[in-house]
């Protein structure tokens, strides 16, 4: 196993528990535990966890994985949601893209959708995110538009005062938010409060609103608000979604579409 594939597994099993033990999940990762212990010093450096006597624990209470560890988690489940919400998307318009691990793969659903390979443009995308930015540069039939602010490592998110100066001159036909929790009566939500105020300004700049996010972060609450449940229109989820979850939303009157 790489050290790559070691942090990440090693930080998805420290989000689910907790806490975790040096010669518990060396034998679950088949793996020596100075090996372990050499990973949990380095990733205690970035600042990723916090190491103790014998293991290591979340760092801080509010905890979330940076976008690189995060890509392989219900990977299927996202790429299906992603074309589900590609194909609400009509030629010509323009989308507010957030950033996230579903936004990412709505991204490259546009991108390989046959009619949308030629115009002018087939297609102009308004995101702060720079990952989904870079990927769609390459695509000449494409308008990207970046706002401004500052990288957040976590997602690769722009934050911060400077992007309010580009949204607040555009016109959006849909906005495609990323979420970390969606619940009936609390809204979407982030877990960071400055990534949670770009998102709200894509909404507002919106016409219409799609919450892409996958069974889990469904019935959750997370500290910072991006919108009310009110406020989406549609929201695109997985076949593991609740059914009492589903008729809820619906009966707030959203739209669920489940891919």
């Amino acid at each position: 196993m790489s050290r790559d594939a070691r942090w990440k597994a090693l930080l998805e099993l420290l989000v689910e528990r907790g806490r975790l033990d040096v010669k518990e999940v060396a034998a679950e990762l088949s793996v020596s535990a100075a090996t372990i212990r050499r990973d949990f010093d380095q990733l205690a450096e970035q600042q990723m966890l916090v190491r103790t006597r014998g293991g290591a624990v979340v760092h801080g209470v509010s905890y979330e994985l940076p976008l690189r560890y995060k890509t392989a988690r219900r990977a299927s489940e996202k790429q299906r949601i992603a074309k589900a919400v590609a194909d609400l998307v009509a030629p010509g318009e323009a989308v507010g893209l957030t950033g996230g691990t579903t936004t990412t793969e709505v991204a490259r659903a546009l991108a390989v959708r046959g009619d949308l390979g030629s115009g002018s443009p087939a297609l102009t995308v308004v995101t702060n995110a720079l990952n989904i930015a870079n990927e769609l540069a390459v695509r000449p039939q494409f308008k990207i538009v970046v706002t401004g602010g500052v990288a957040r490592t976590q997602s690769y998110e722009l934050i911060g005062p400077l992007a309010d100066g580009v949204l607040d001159q555009i016109t959006l036909d849909a906005a495609v938010l990323g979420v970390v929790a969606f619940d009936v009566a609390h809204g979407a939500a982030a877990h960071d409060e400055a990534e949670a105020a770009i998102n709200r300004l894509l909404c507002e700049r919106a016409e219409r609103v799609i919450v892409a996010a996958d069974s889990s972060k469904l019935g959750r609450r997370a500290f910072a608000r991006i919108c009310a449940t009110e406020s989406v229109g549609t929201l695109v989820t997985d076949a593991s979604a609740d059914s009492g979850t589903v008729r809820r939303f619906e009966e707030a009157g959203v739209r669920v579409v489940v891919a």
